[in-house]
């Protein structure tokens, strides 16, 4: 099974058990304006906990257009593993954090570029990034929000699209749609945020245990 990431993670409780169900990764929003964010001390002991019962879990943290030194702070109070940059980010941006991160006390924490696609060309754009990230992040774009919306991508116009570095698929995954997508694509990682939630940030963990059946189904099939 390829790398789940289960984004917009409020809660120590729900943090554990969609661990304990098979997340590879959970997601924070460290955006203010988000309806899902949560605070780097909230997120603390939410990192803490999974981290000493599952400690292979990822942990990343969603920013948009923060400064480089806020976000490594963050990060640091947080217990953050993976920077997800989601907002107008440059590929100058992504290298400057990357020699910051090198140079500081989190040499191993990775970037994700997140890139809202409205177009395949903007899929050419992914390209400028792939030198300066470890791992890409594809979502459907919306004017307003910057994730969880709810709509997905072309998959058909993604079935090209073959990065030199791993990617997720994002944008509109539920458990009722995710062994279509992977019938069609074949993302290093798939990440999910209002597909498997009852609001903003309180994750619907029937909805979560349901997704893990359909992938385990469609691994033995």
């Amino acid at each position: 099974m390829e790398q789940v990431k289960i984004c917009g993670i409020t809660q120590v409780a729900q943090g554990l058990e969609i661990a304990r169900l098979g997340a590879t990764a959970l997601g924070y929003i460290c955006v203010p304006k988000s309806p899902r964010y949560i605070t780097p001390e909230q997120i603390a002991p939410i990192t803490a906990a999974v981290s000493q019962a599952f400690p292979d879990v990822e942990h990343f943290g969603v920013f948009a257009n923060e400064g480089v030194a806020s976000m490594m702070a963050i990060a640091q109070t947080a217990g953050l593993t993976v920077l997800q940059l989601h907002g107008d980010e440059t590929p100058a941006t992504c290298q400057l954090l990357r020699d910051a991160l090198e140079m500081s006390d989190l040499p191993k924490v990775q970037i994700v570029k997140a890139l809202r696609i409205r177009a395949t060309a903007d899929l050419e754009d992914a390209k400028r990034y792939e030198p300066c990230v470890d791992m890409l992040l594809l979502d459907a774009y919306h004017p307003d929000q910057l994730g969880g919306t709810g709509k997905t991508l072309d998959w058909q116009a993604l079935k090209e699209f073959s990065p030199r570095c791993p990617w997720f698929l994002a944008g509109g995954l539920n458990p009722d749609n995710i062994c279509d997508a992977r019938s069609q694509l074949s993302p290093n990682g798939i990440d999910l945020s209002s597909g498997v939630e009852r609001s903003p940030g309180d994750k619907d963990l029937e909805k979560v245990r349901q997704l893990f059946a359909q992938l385990r189904t469609a691994e033995t099939a």
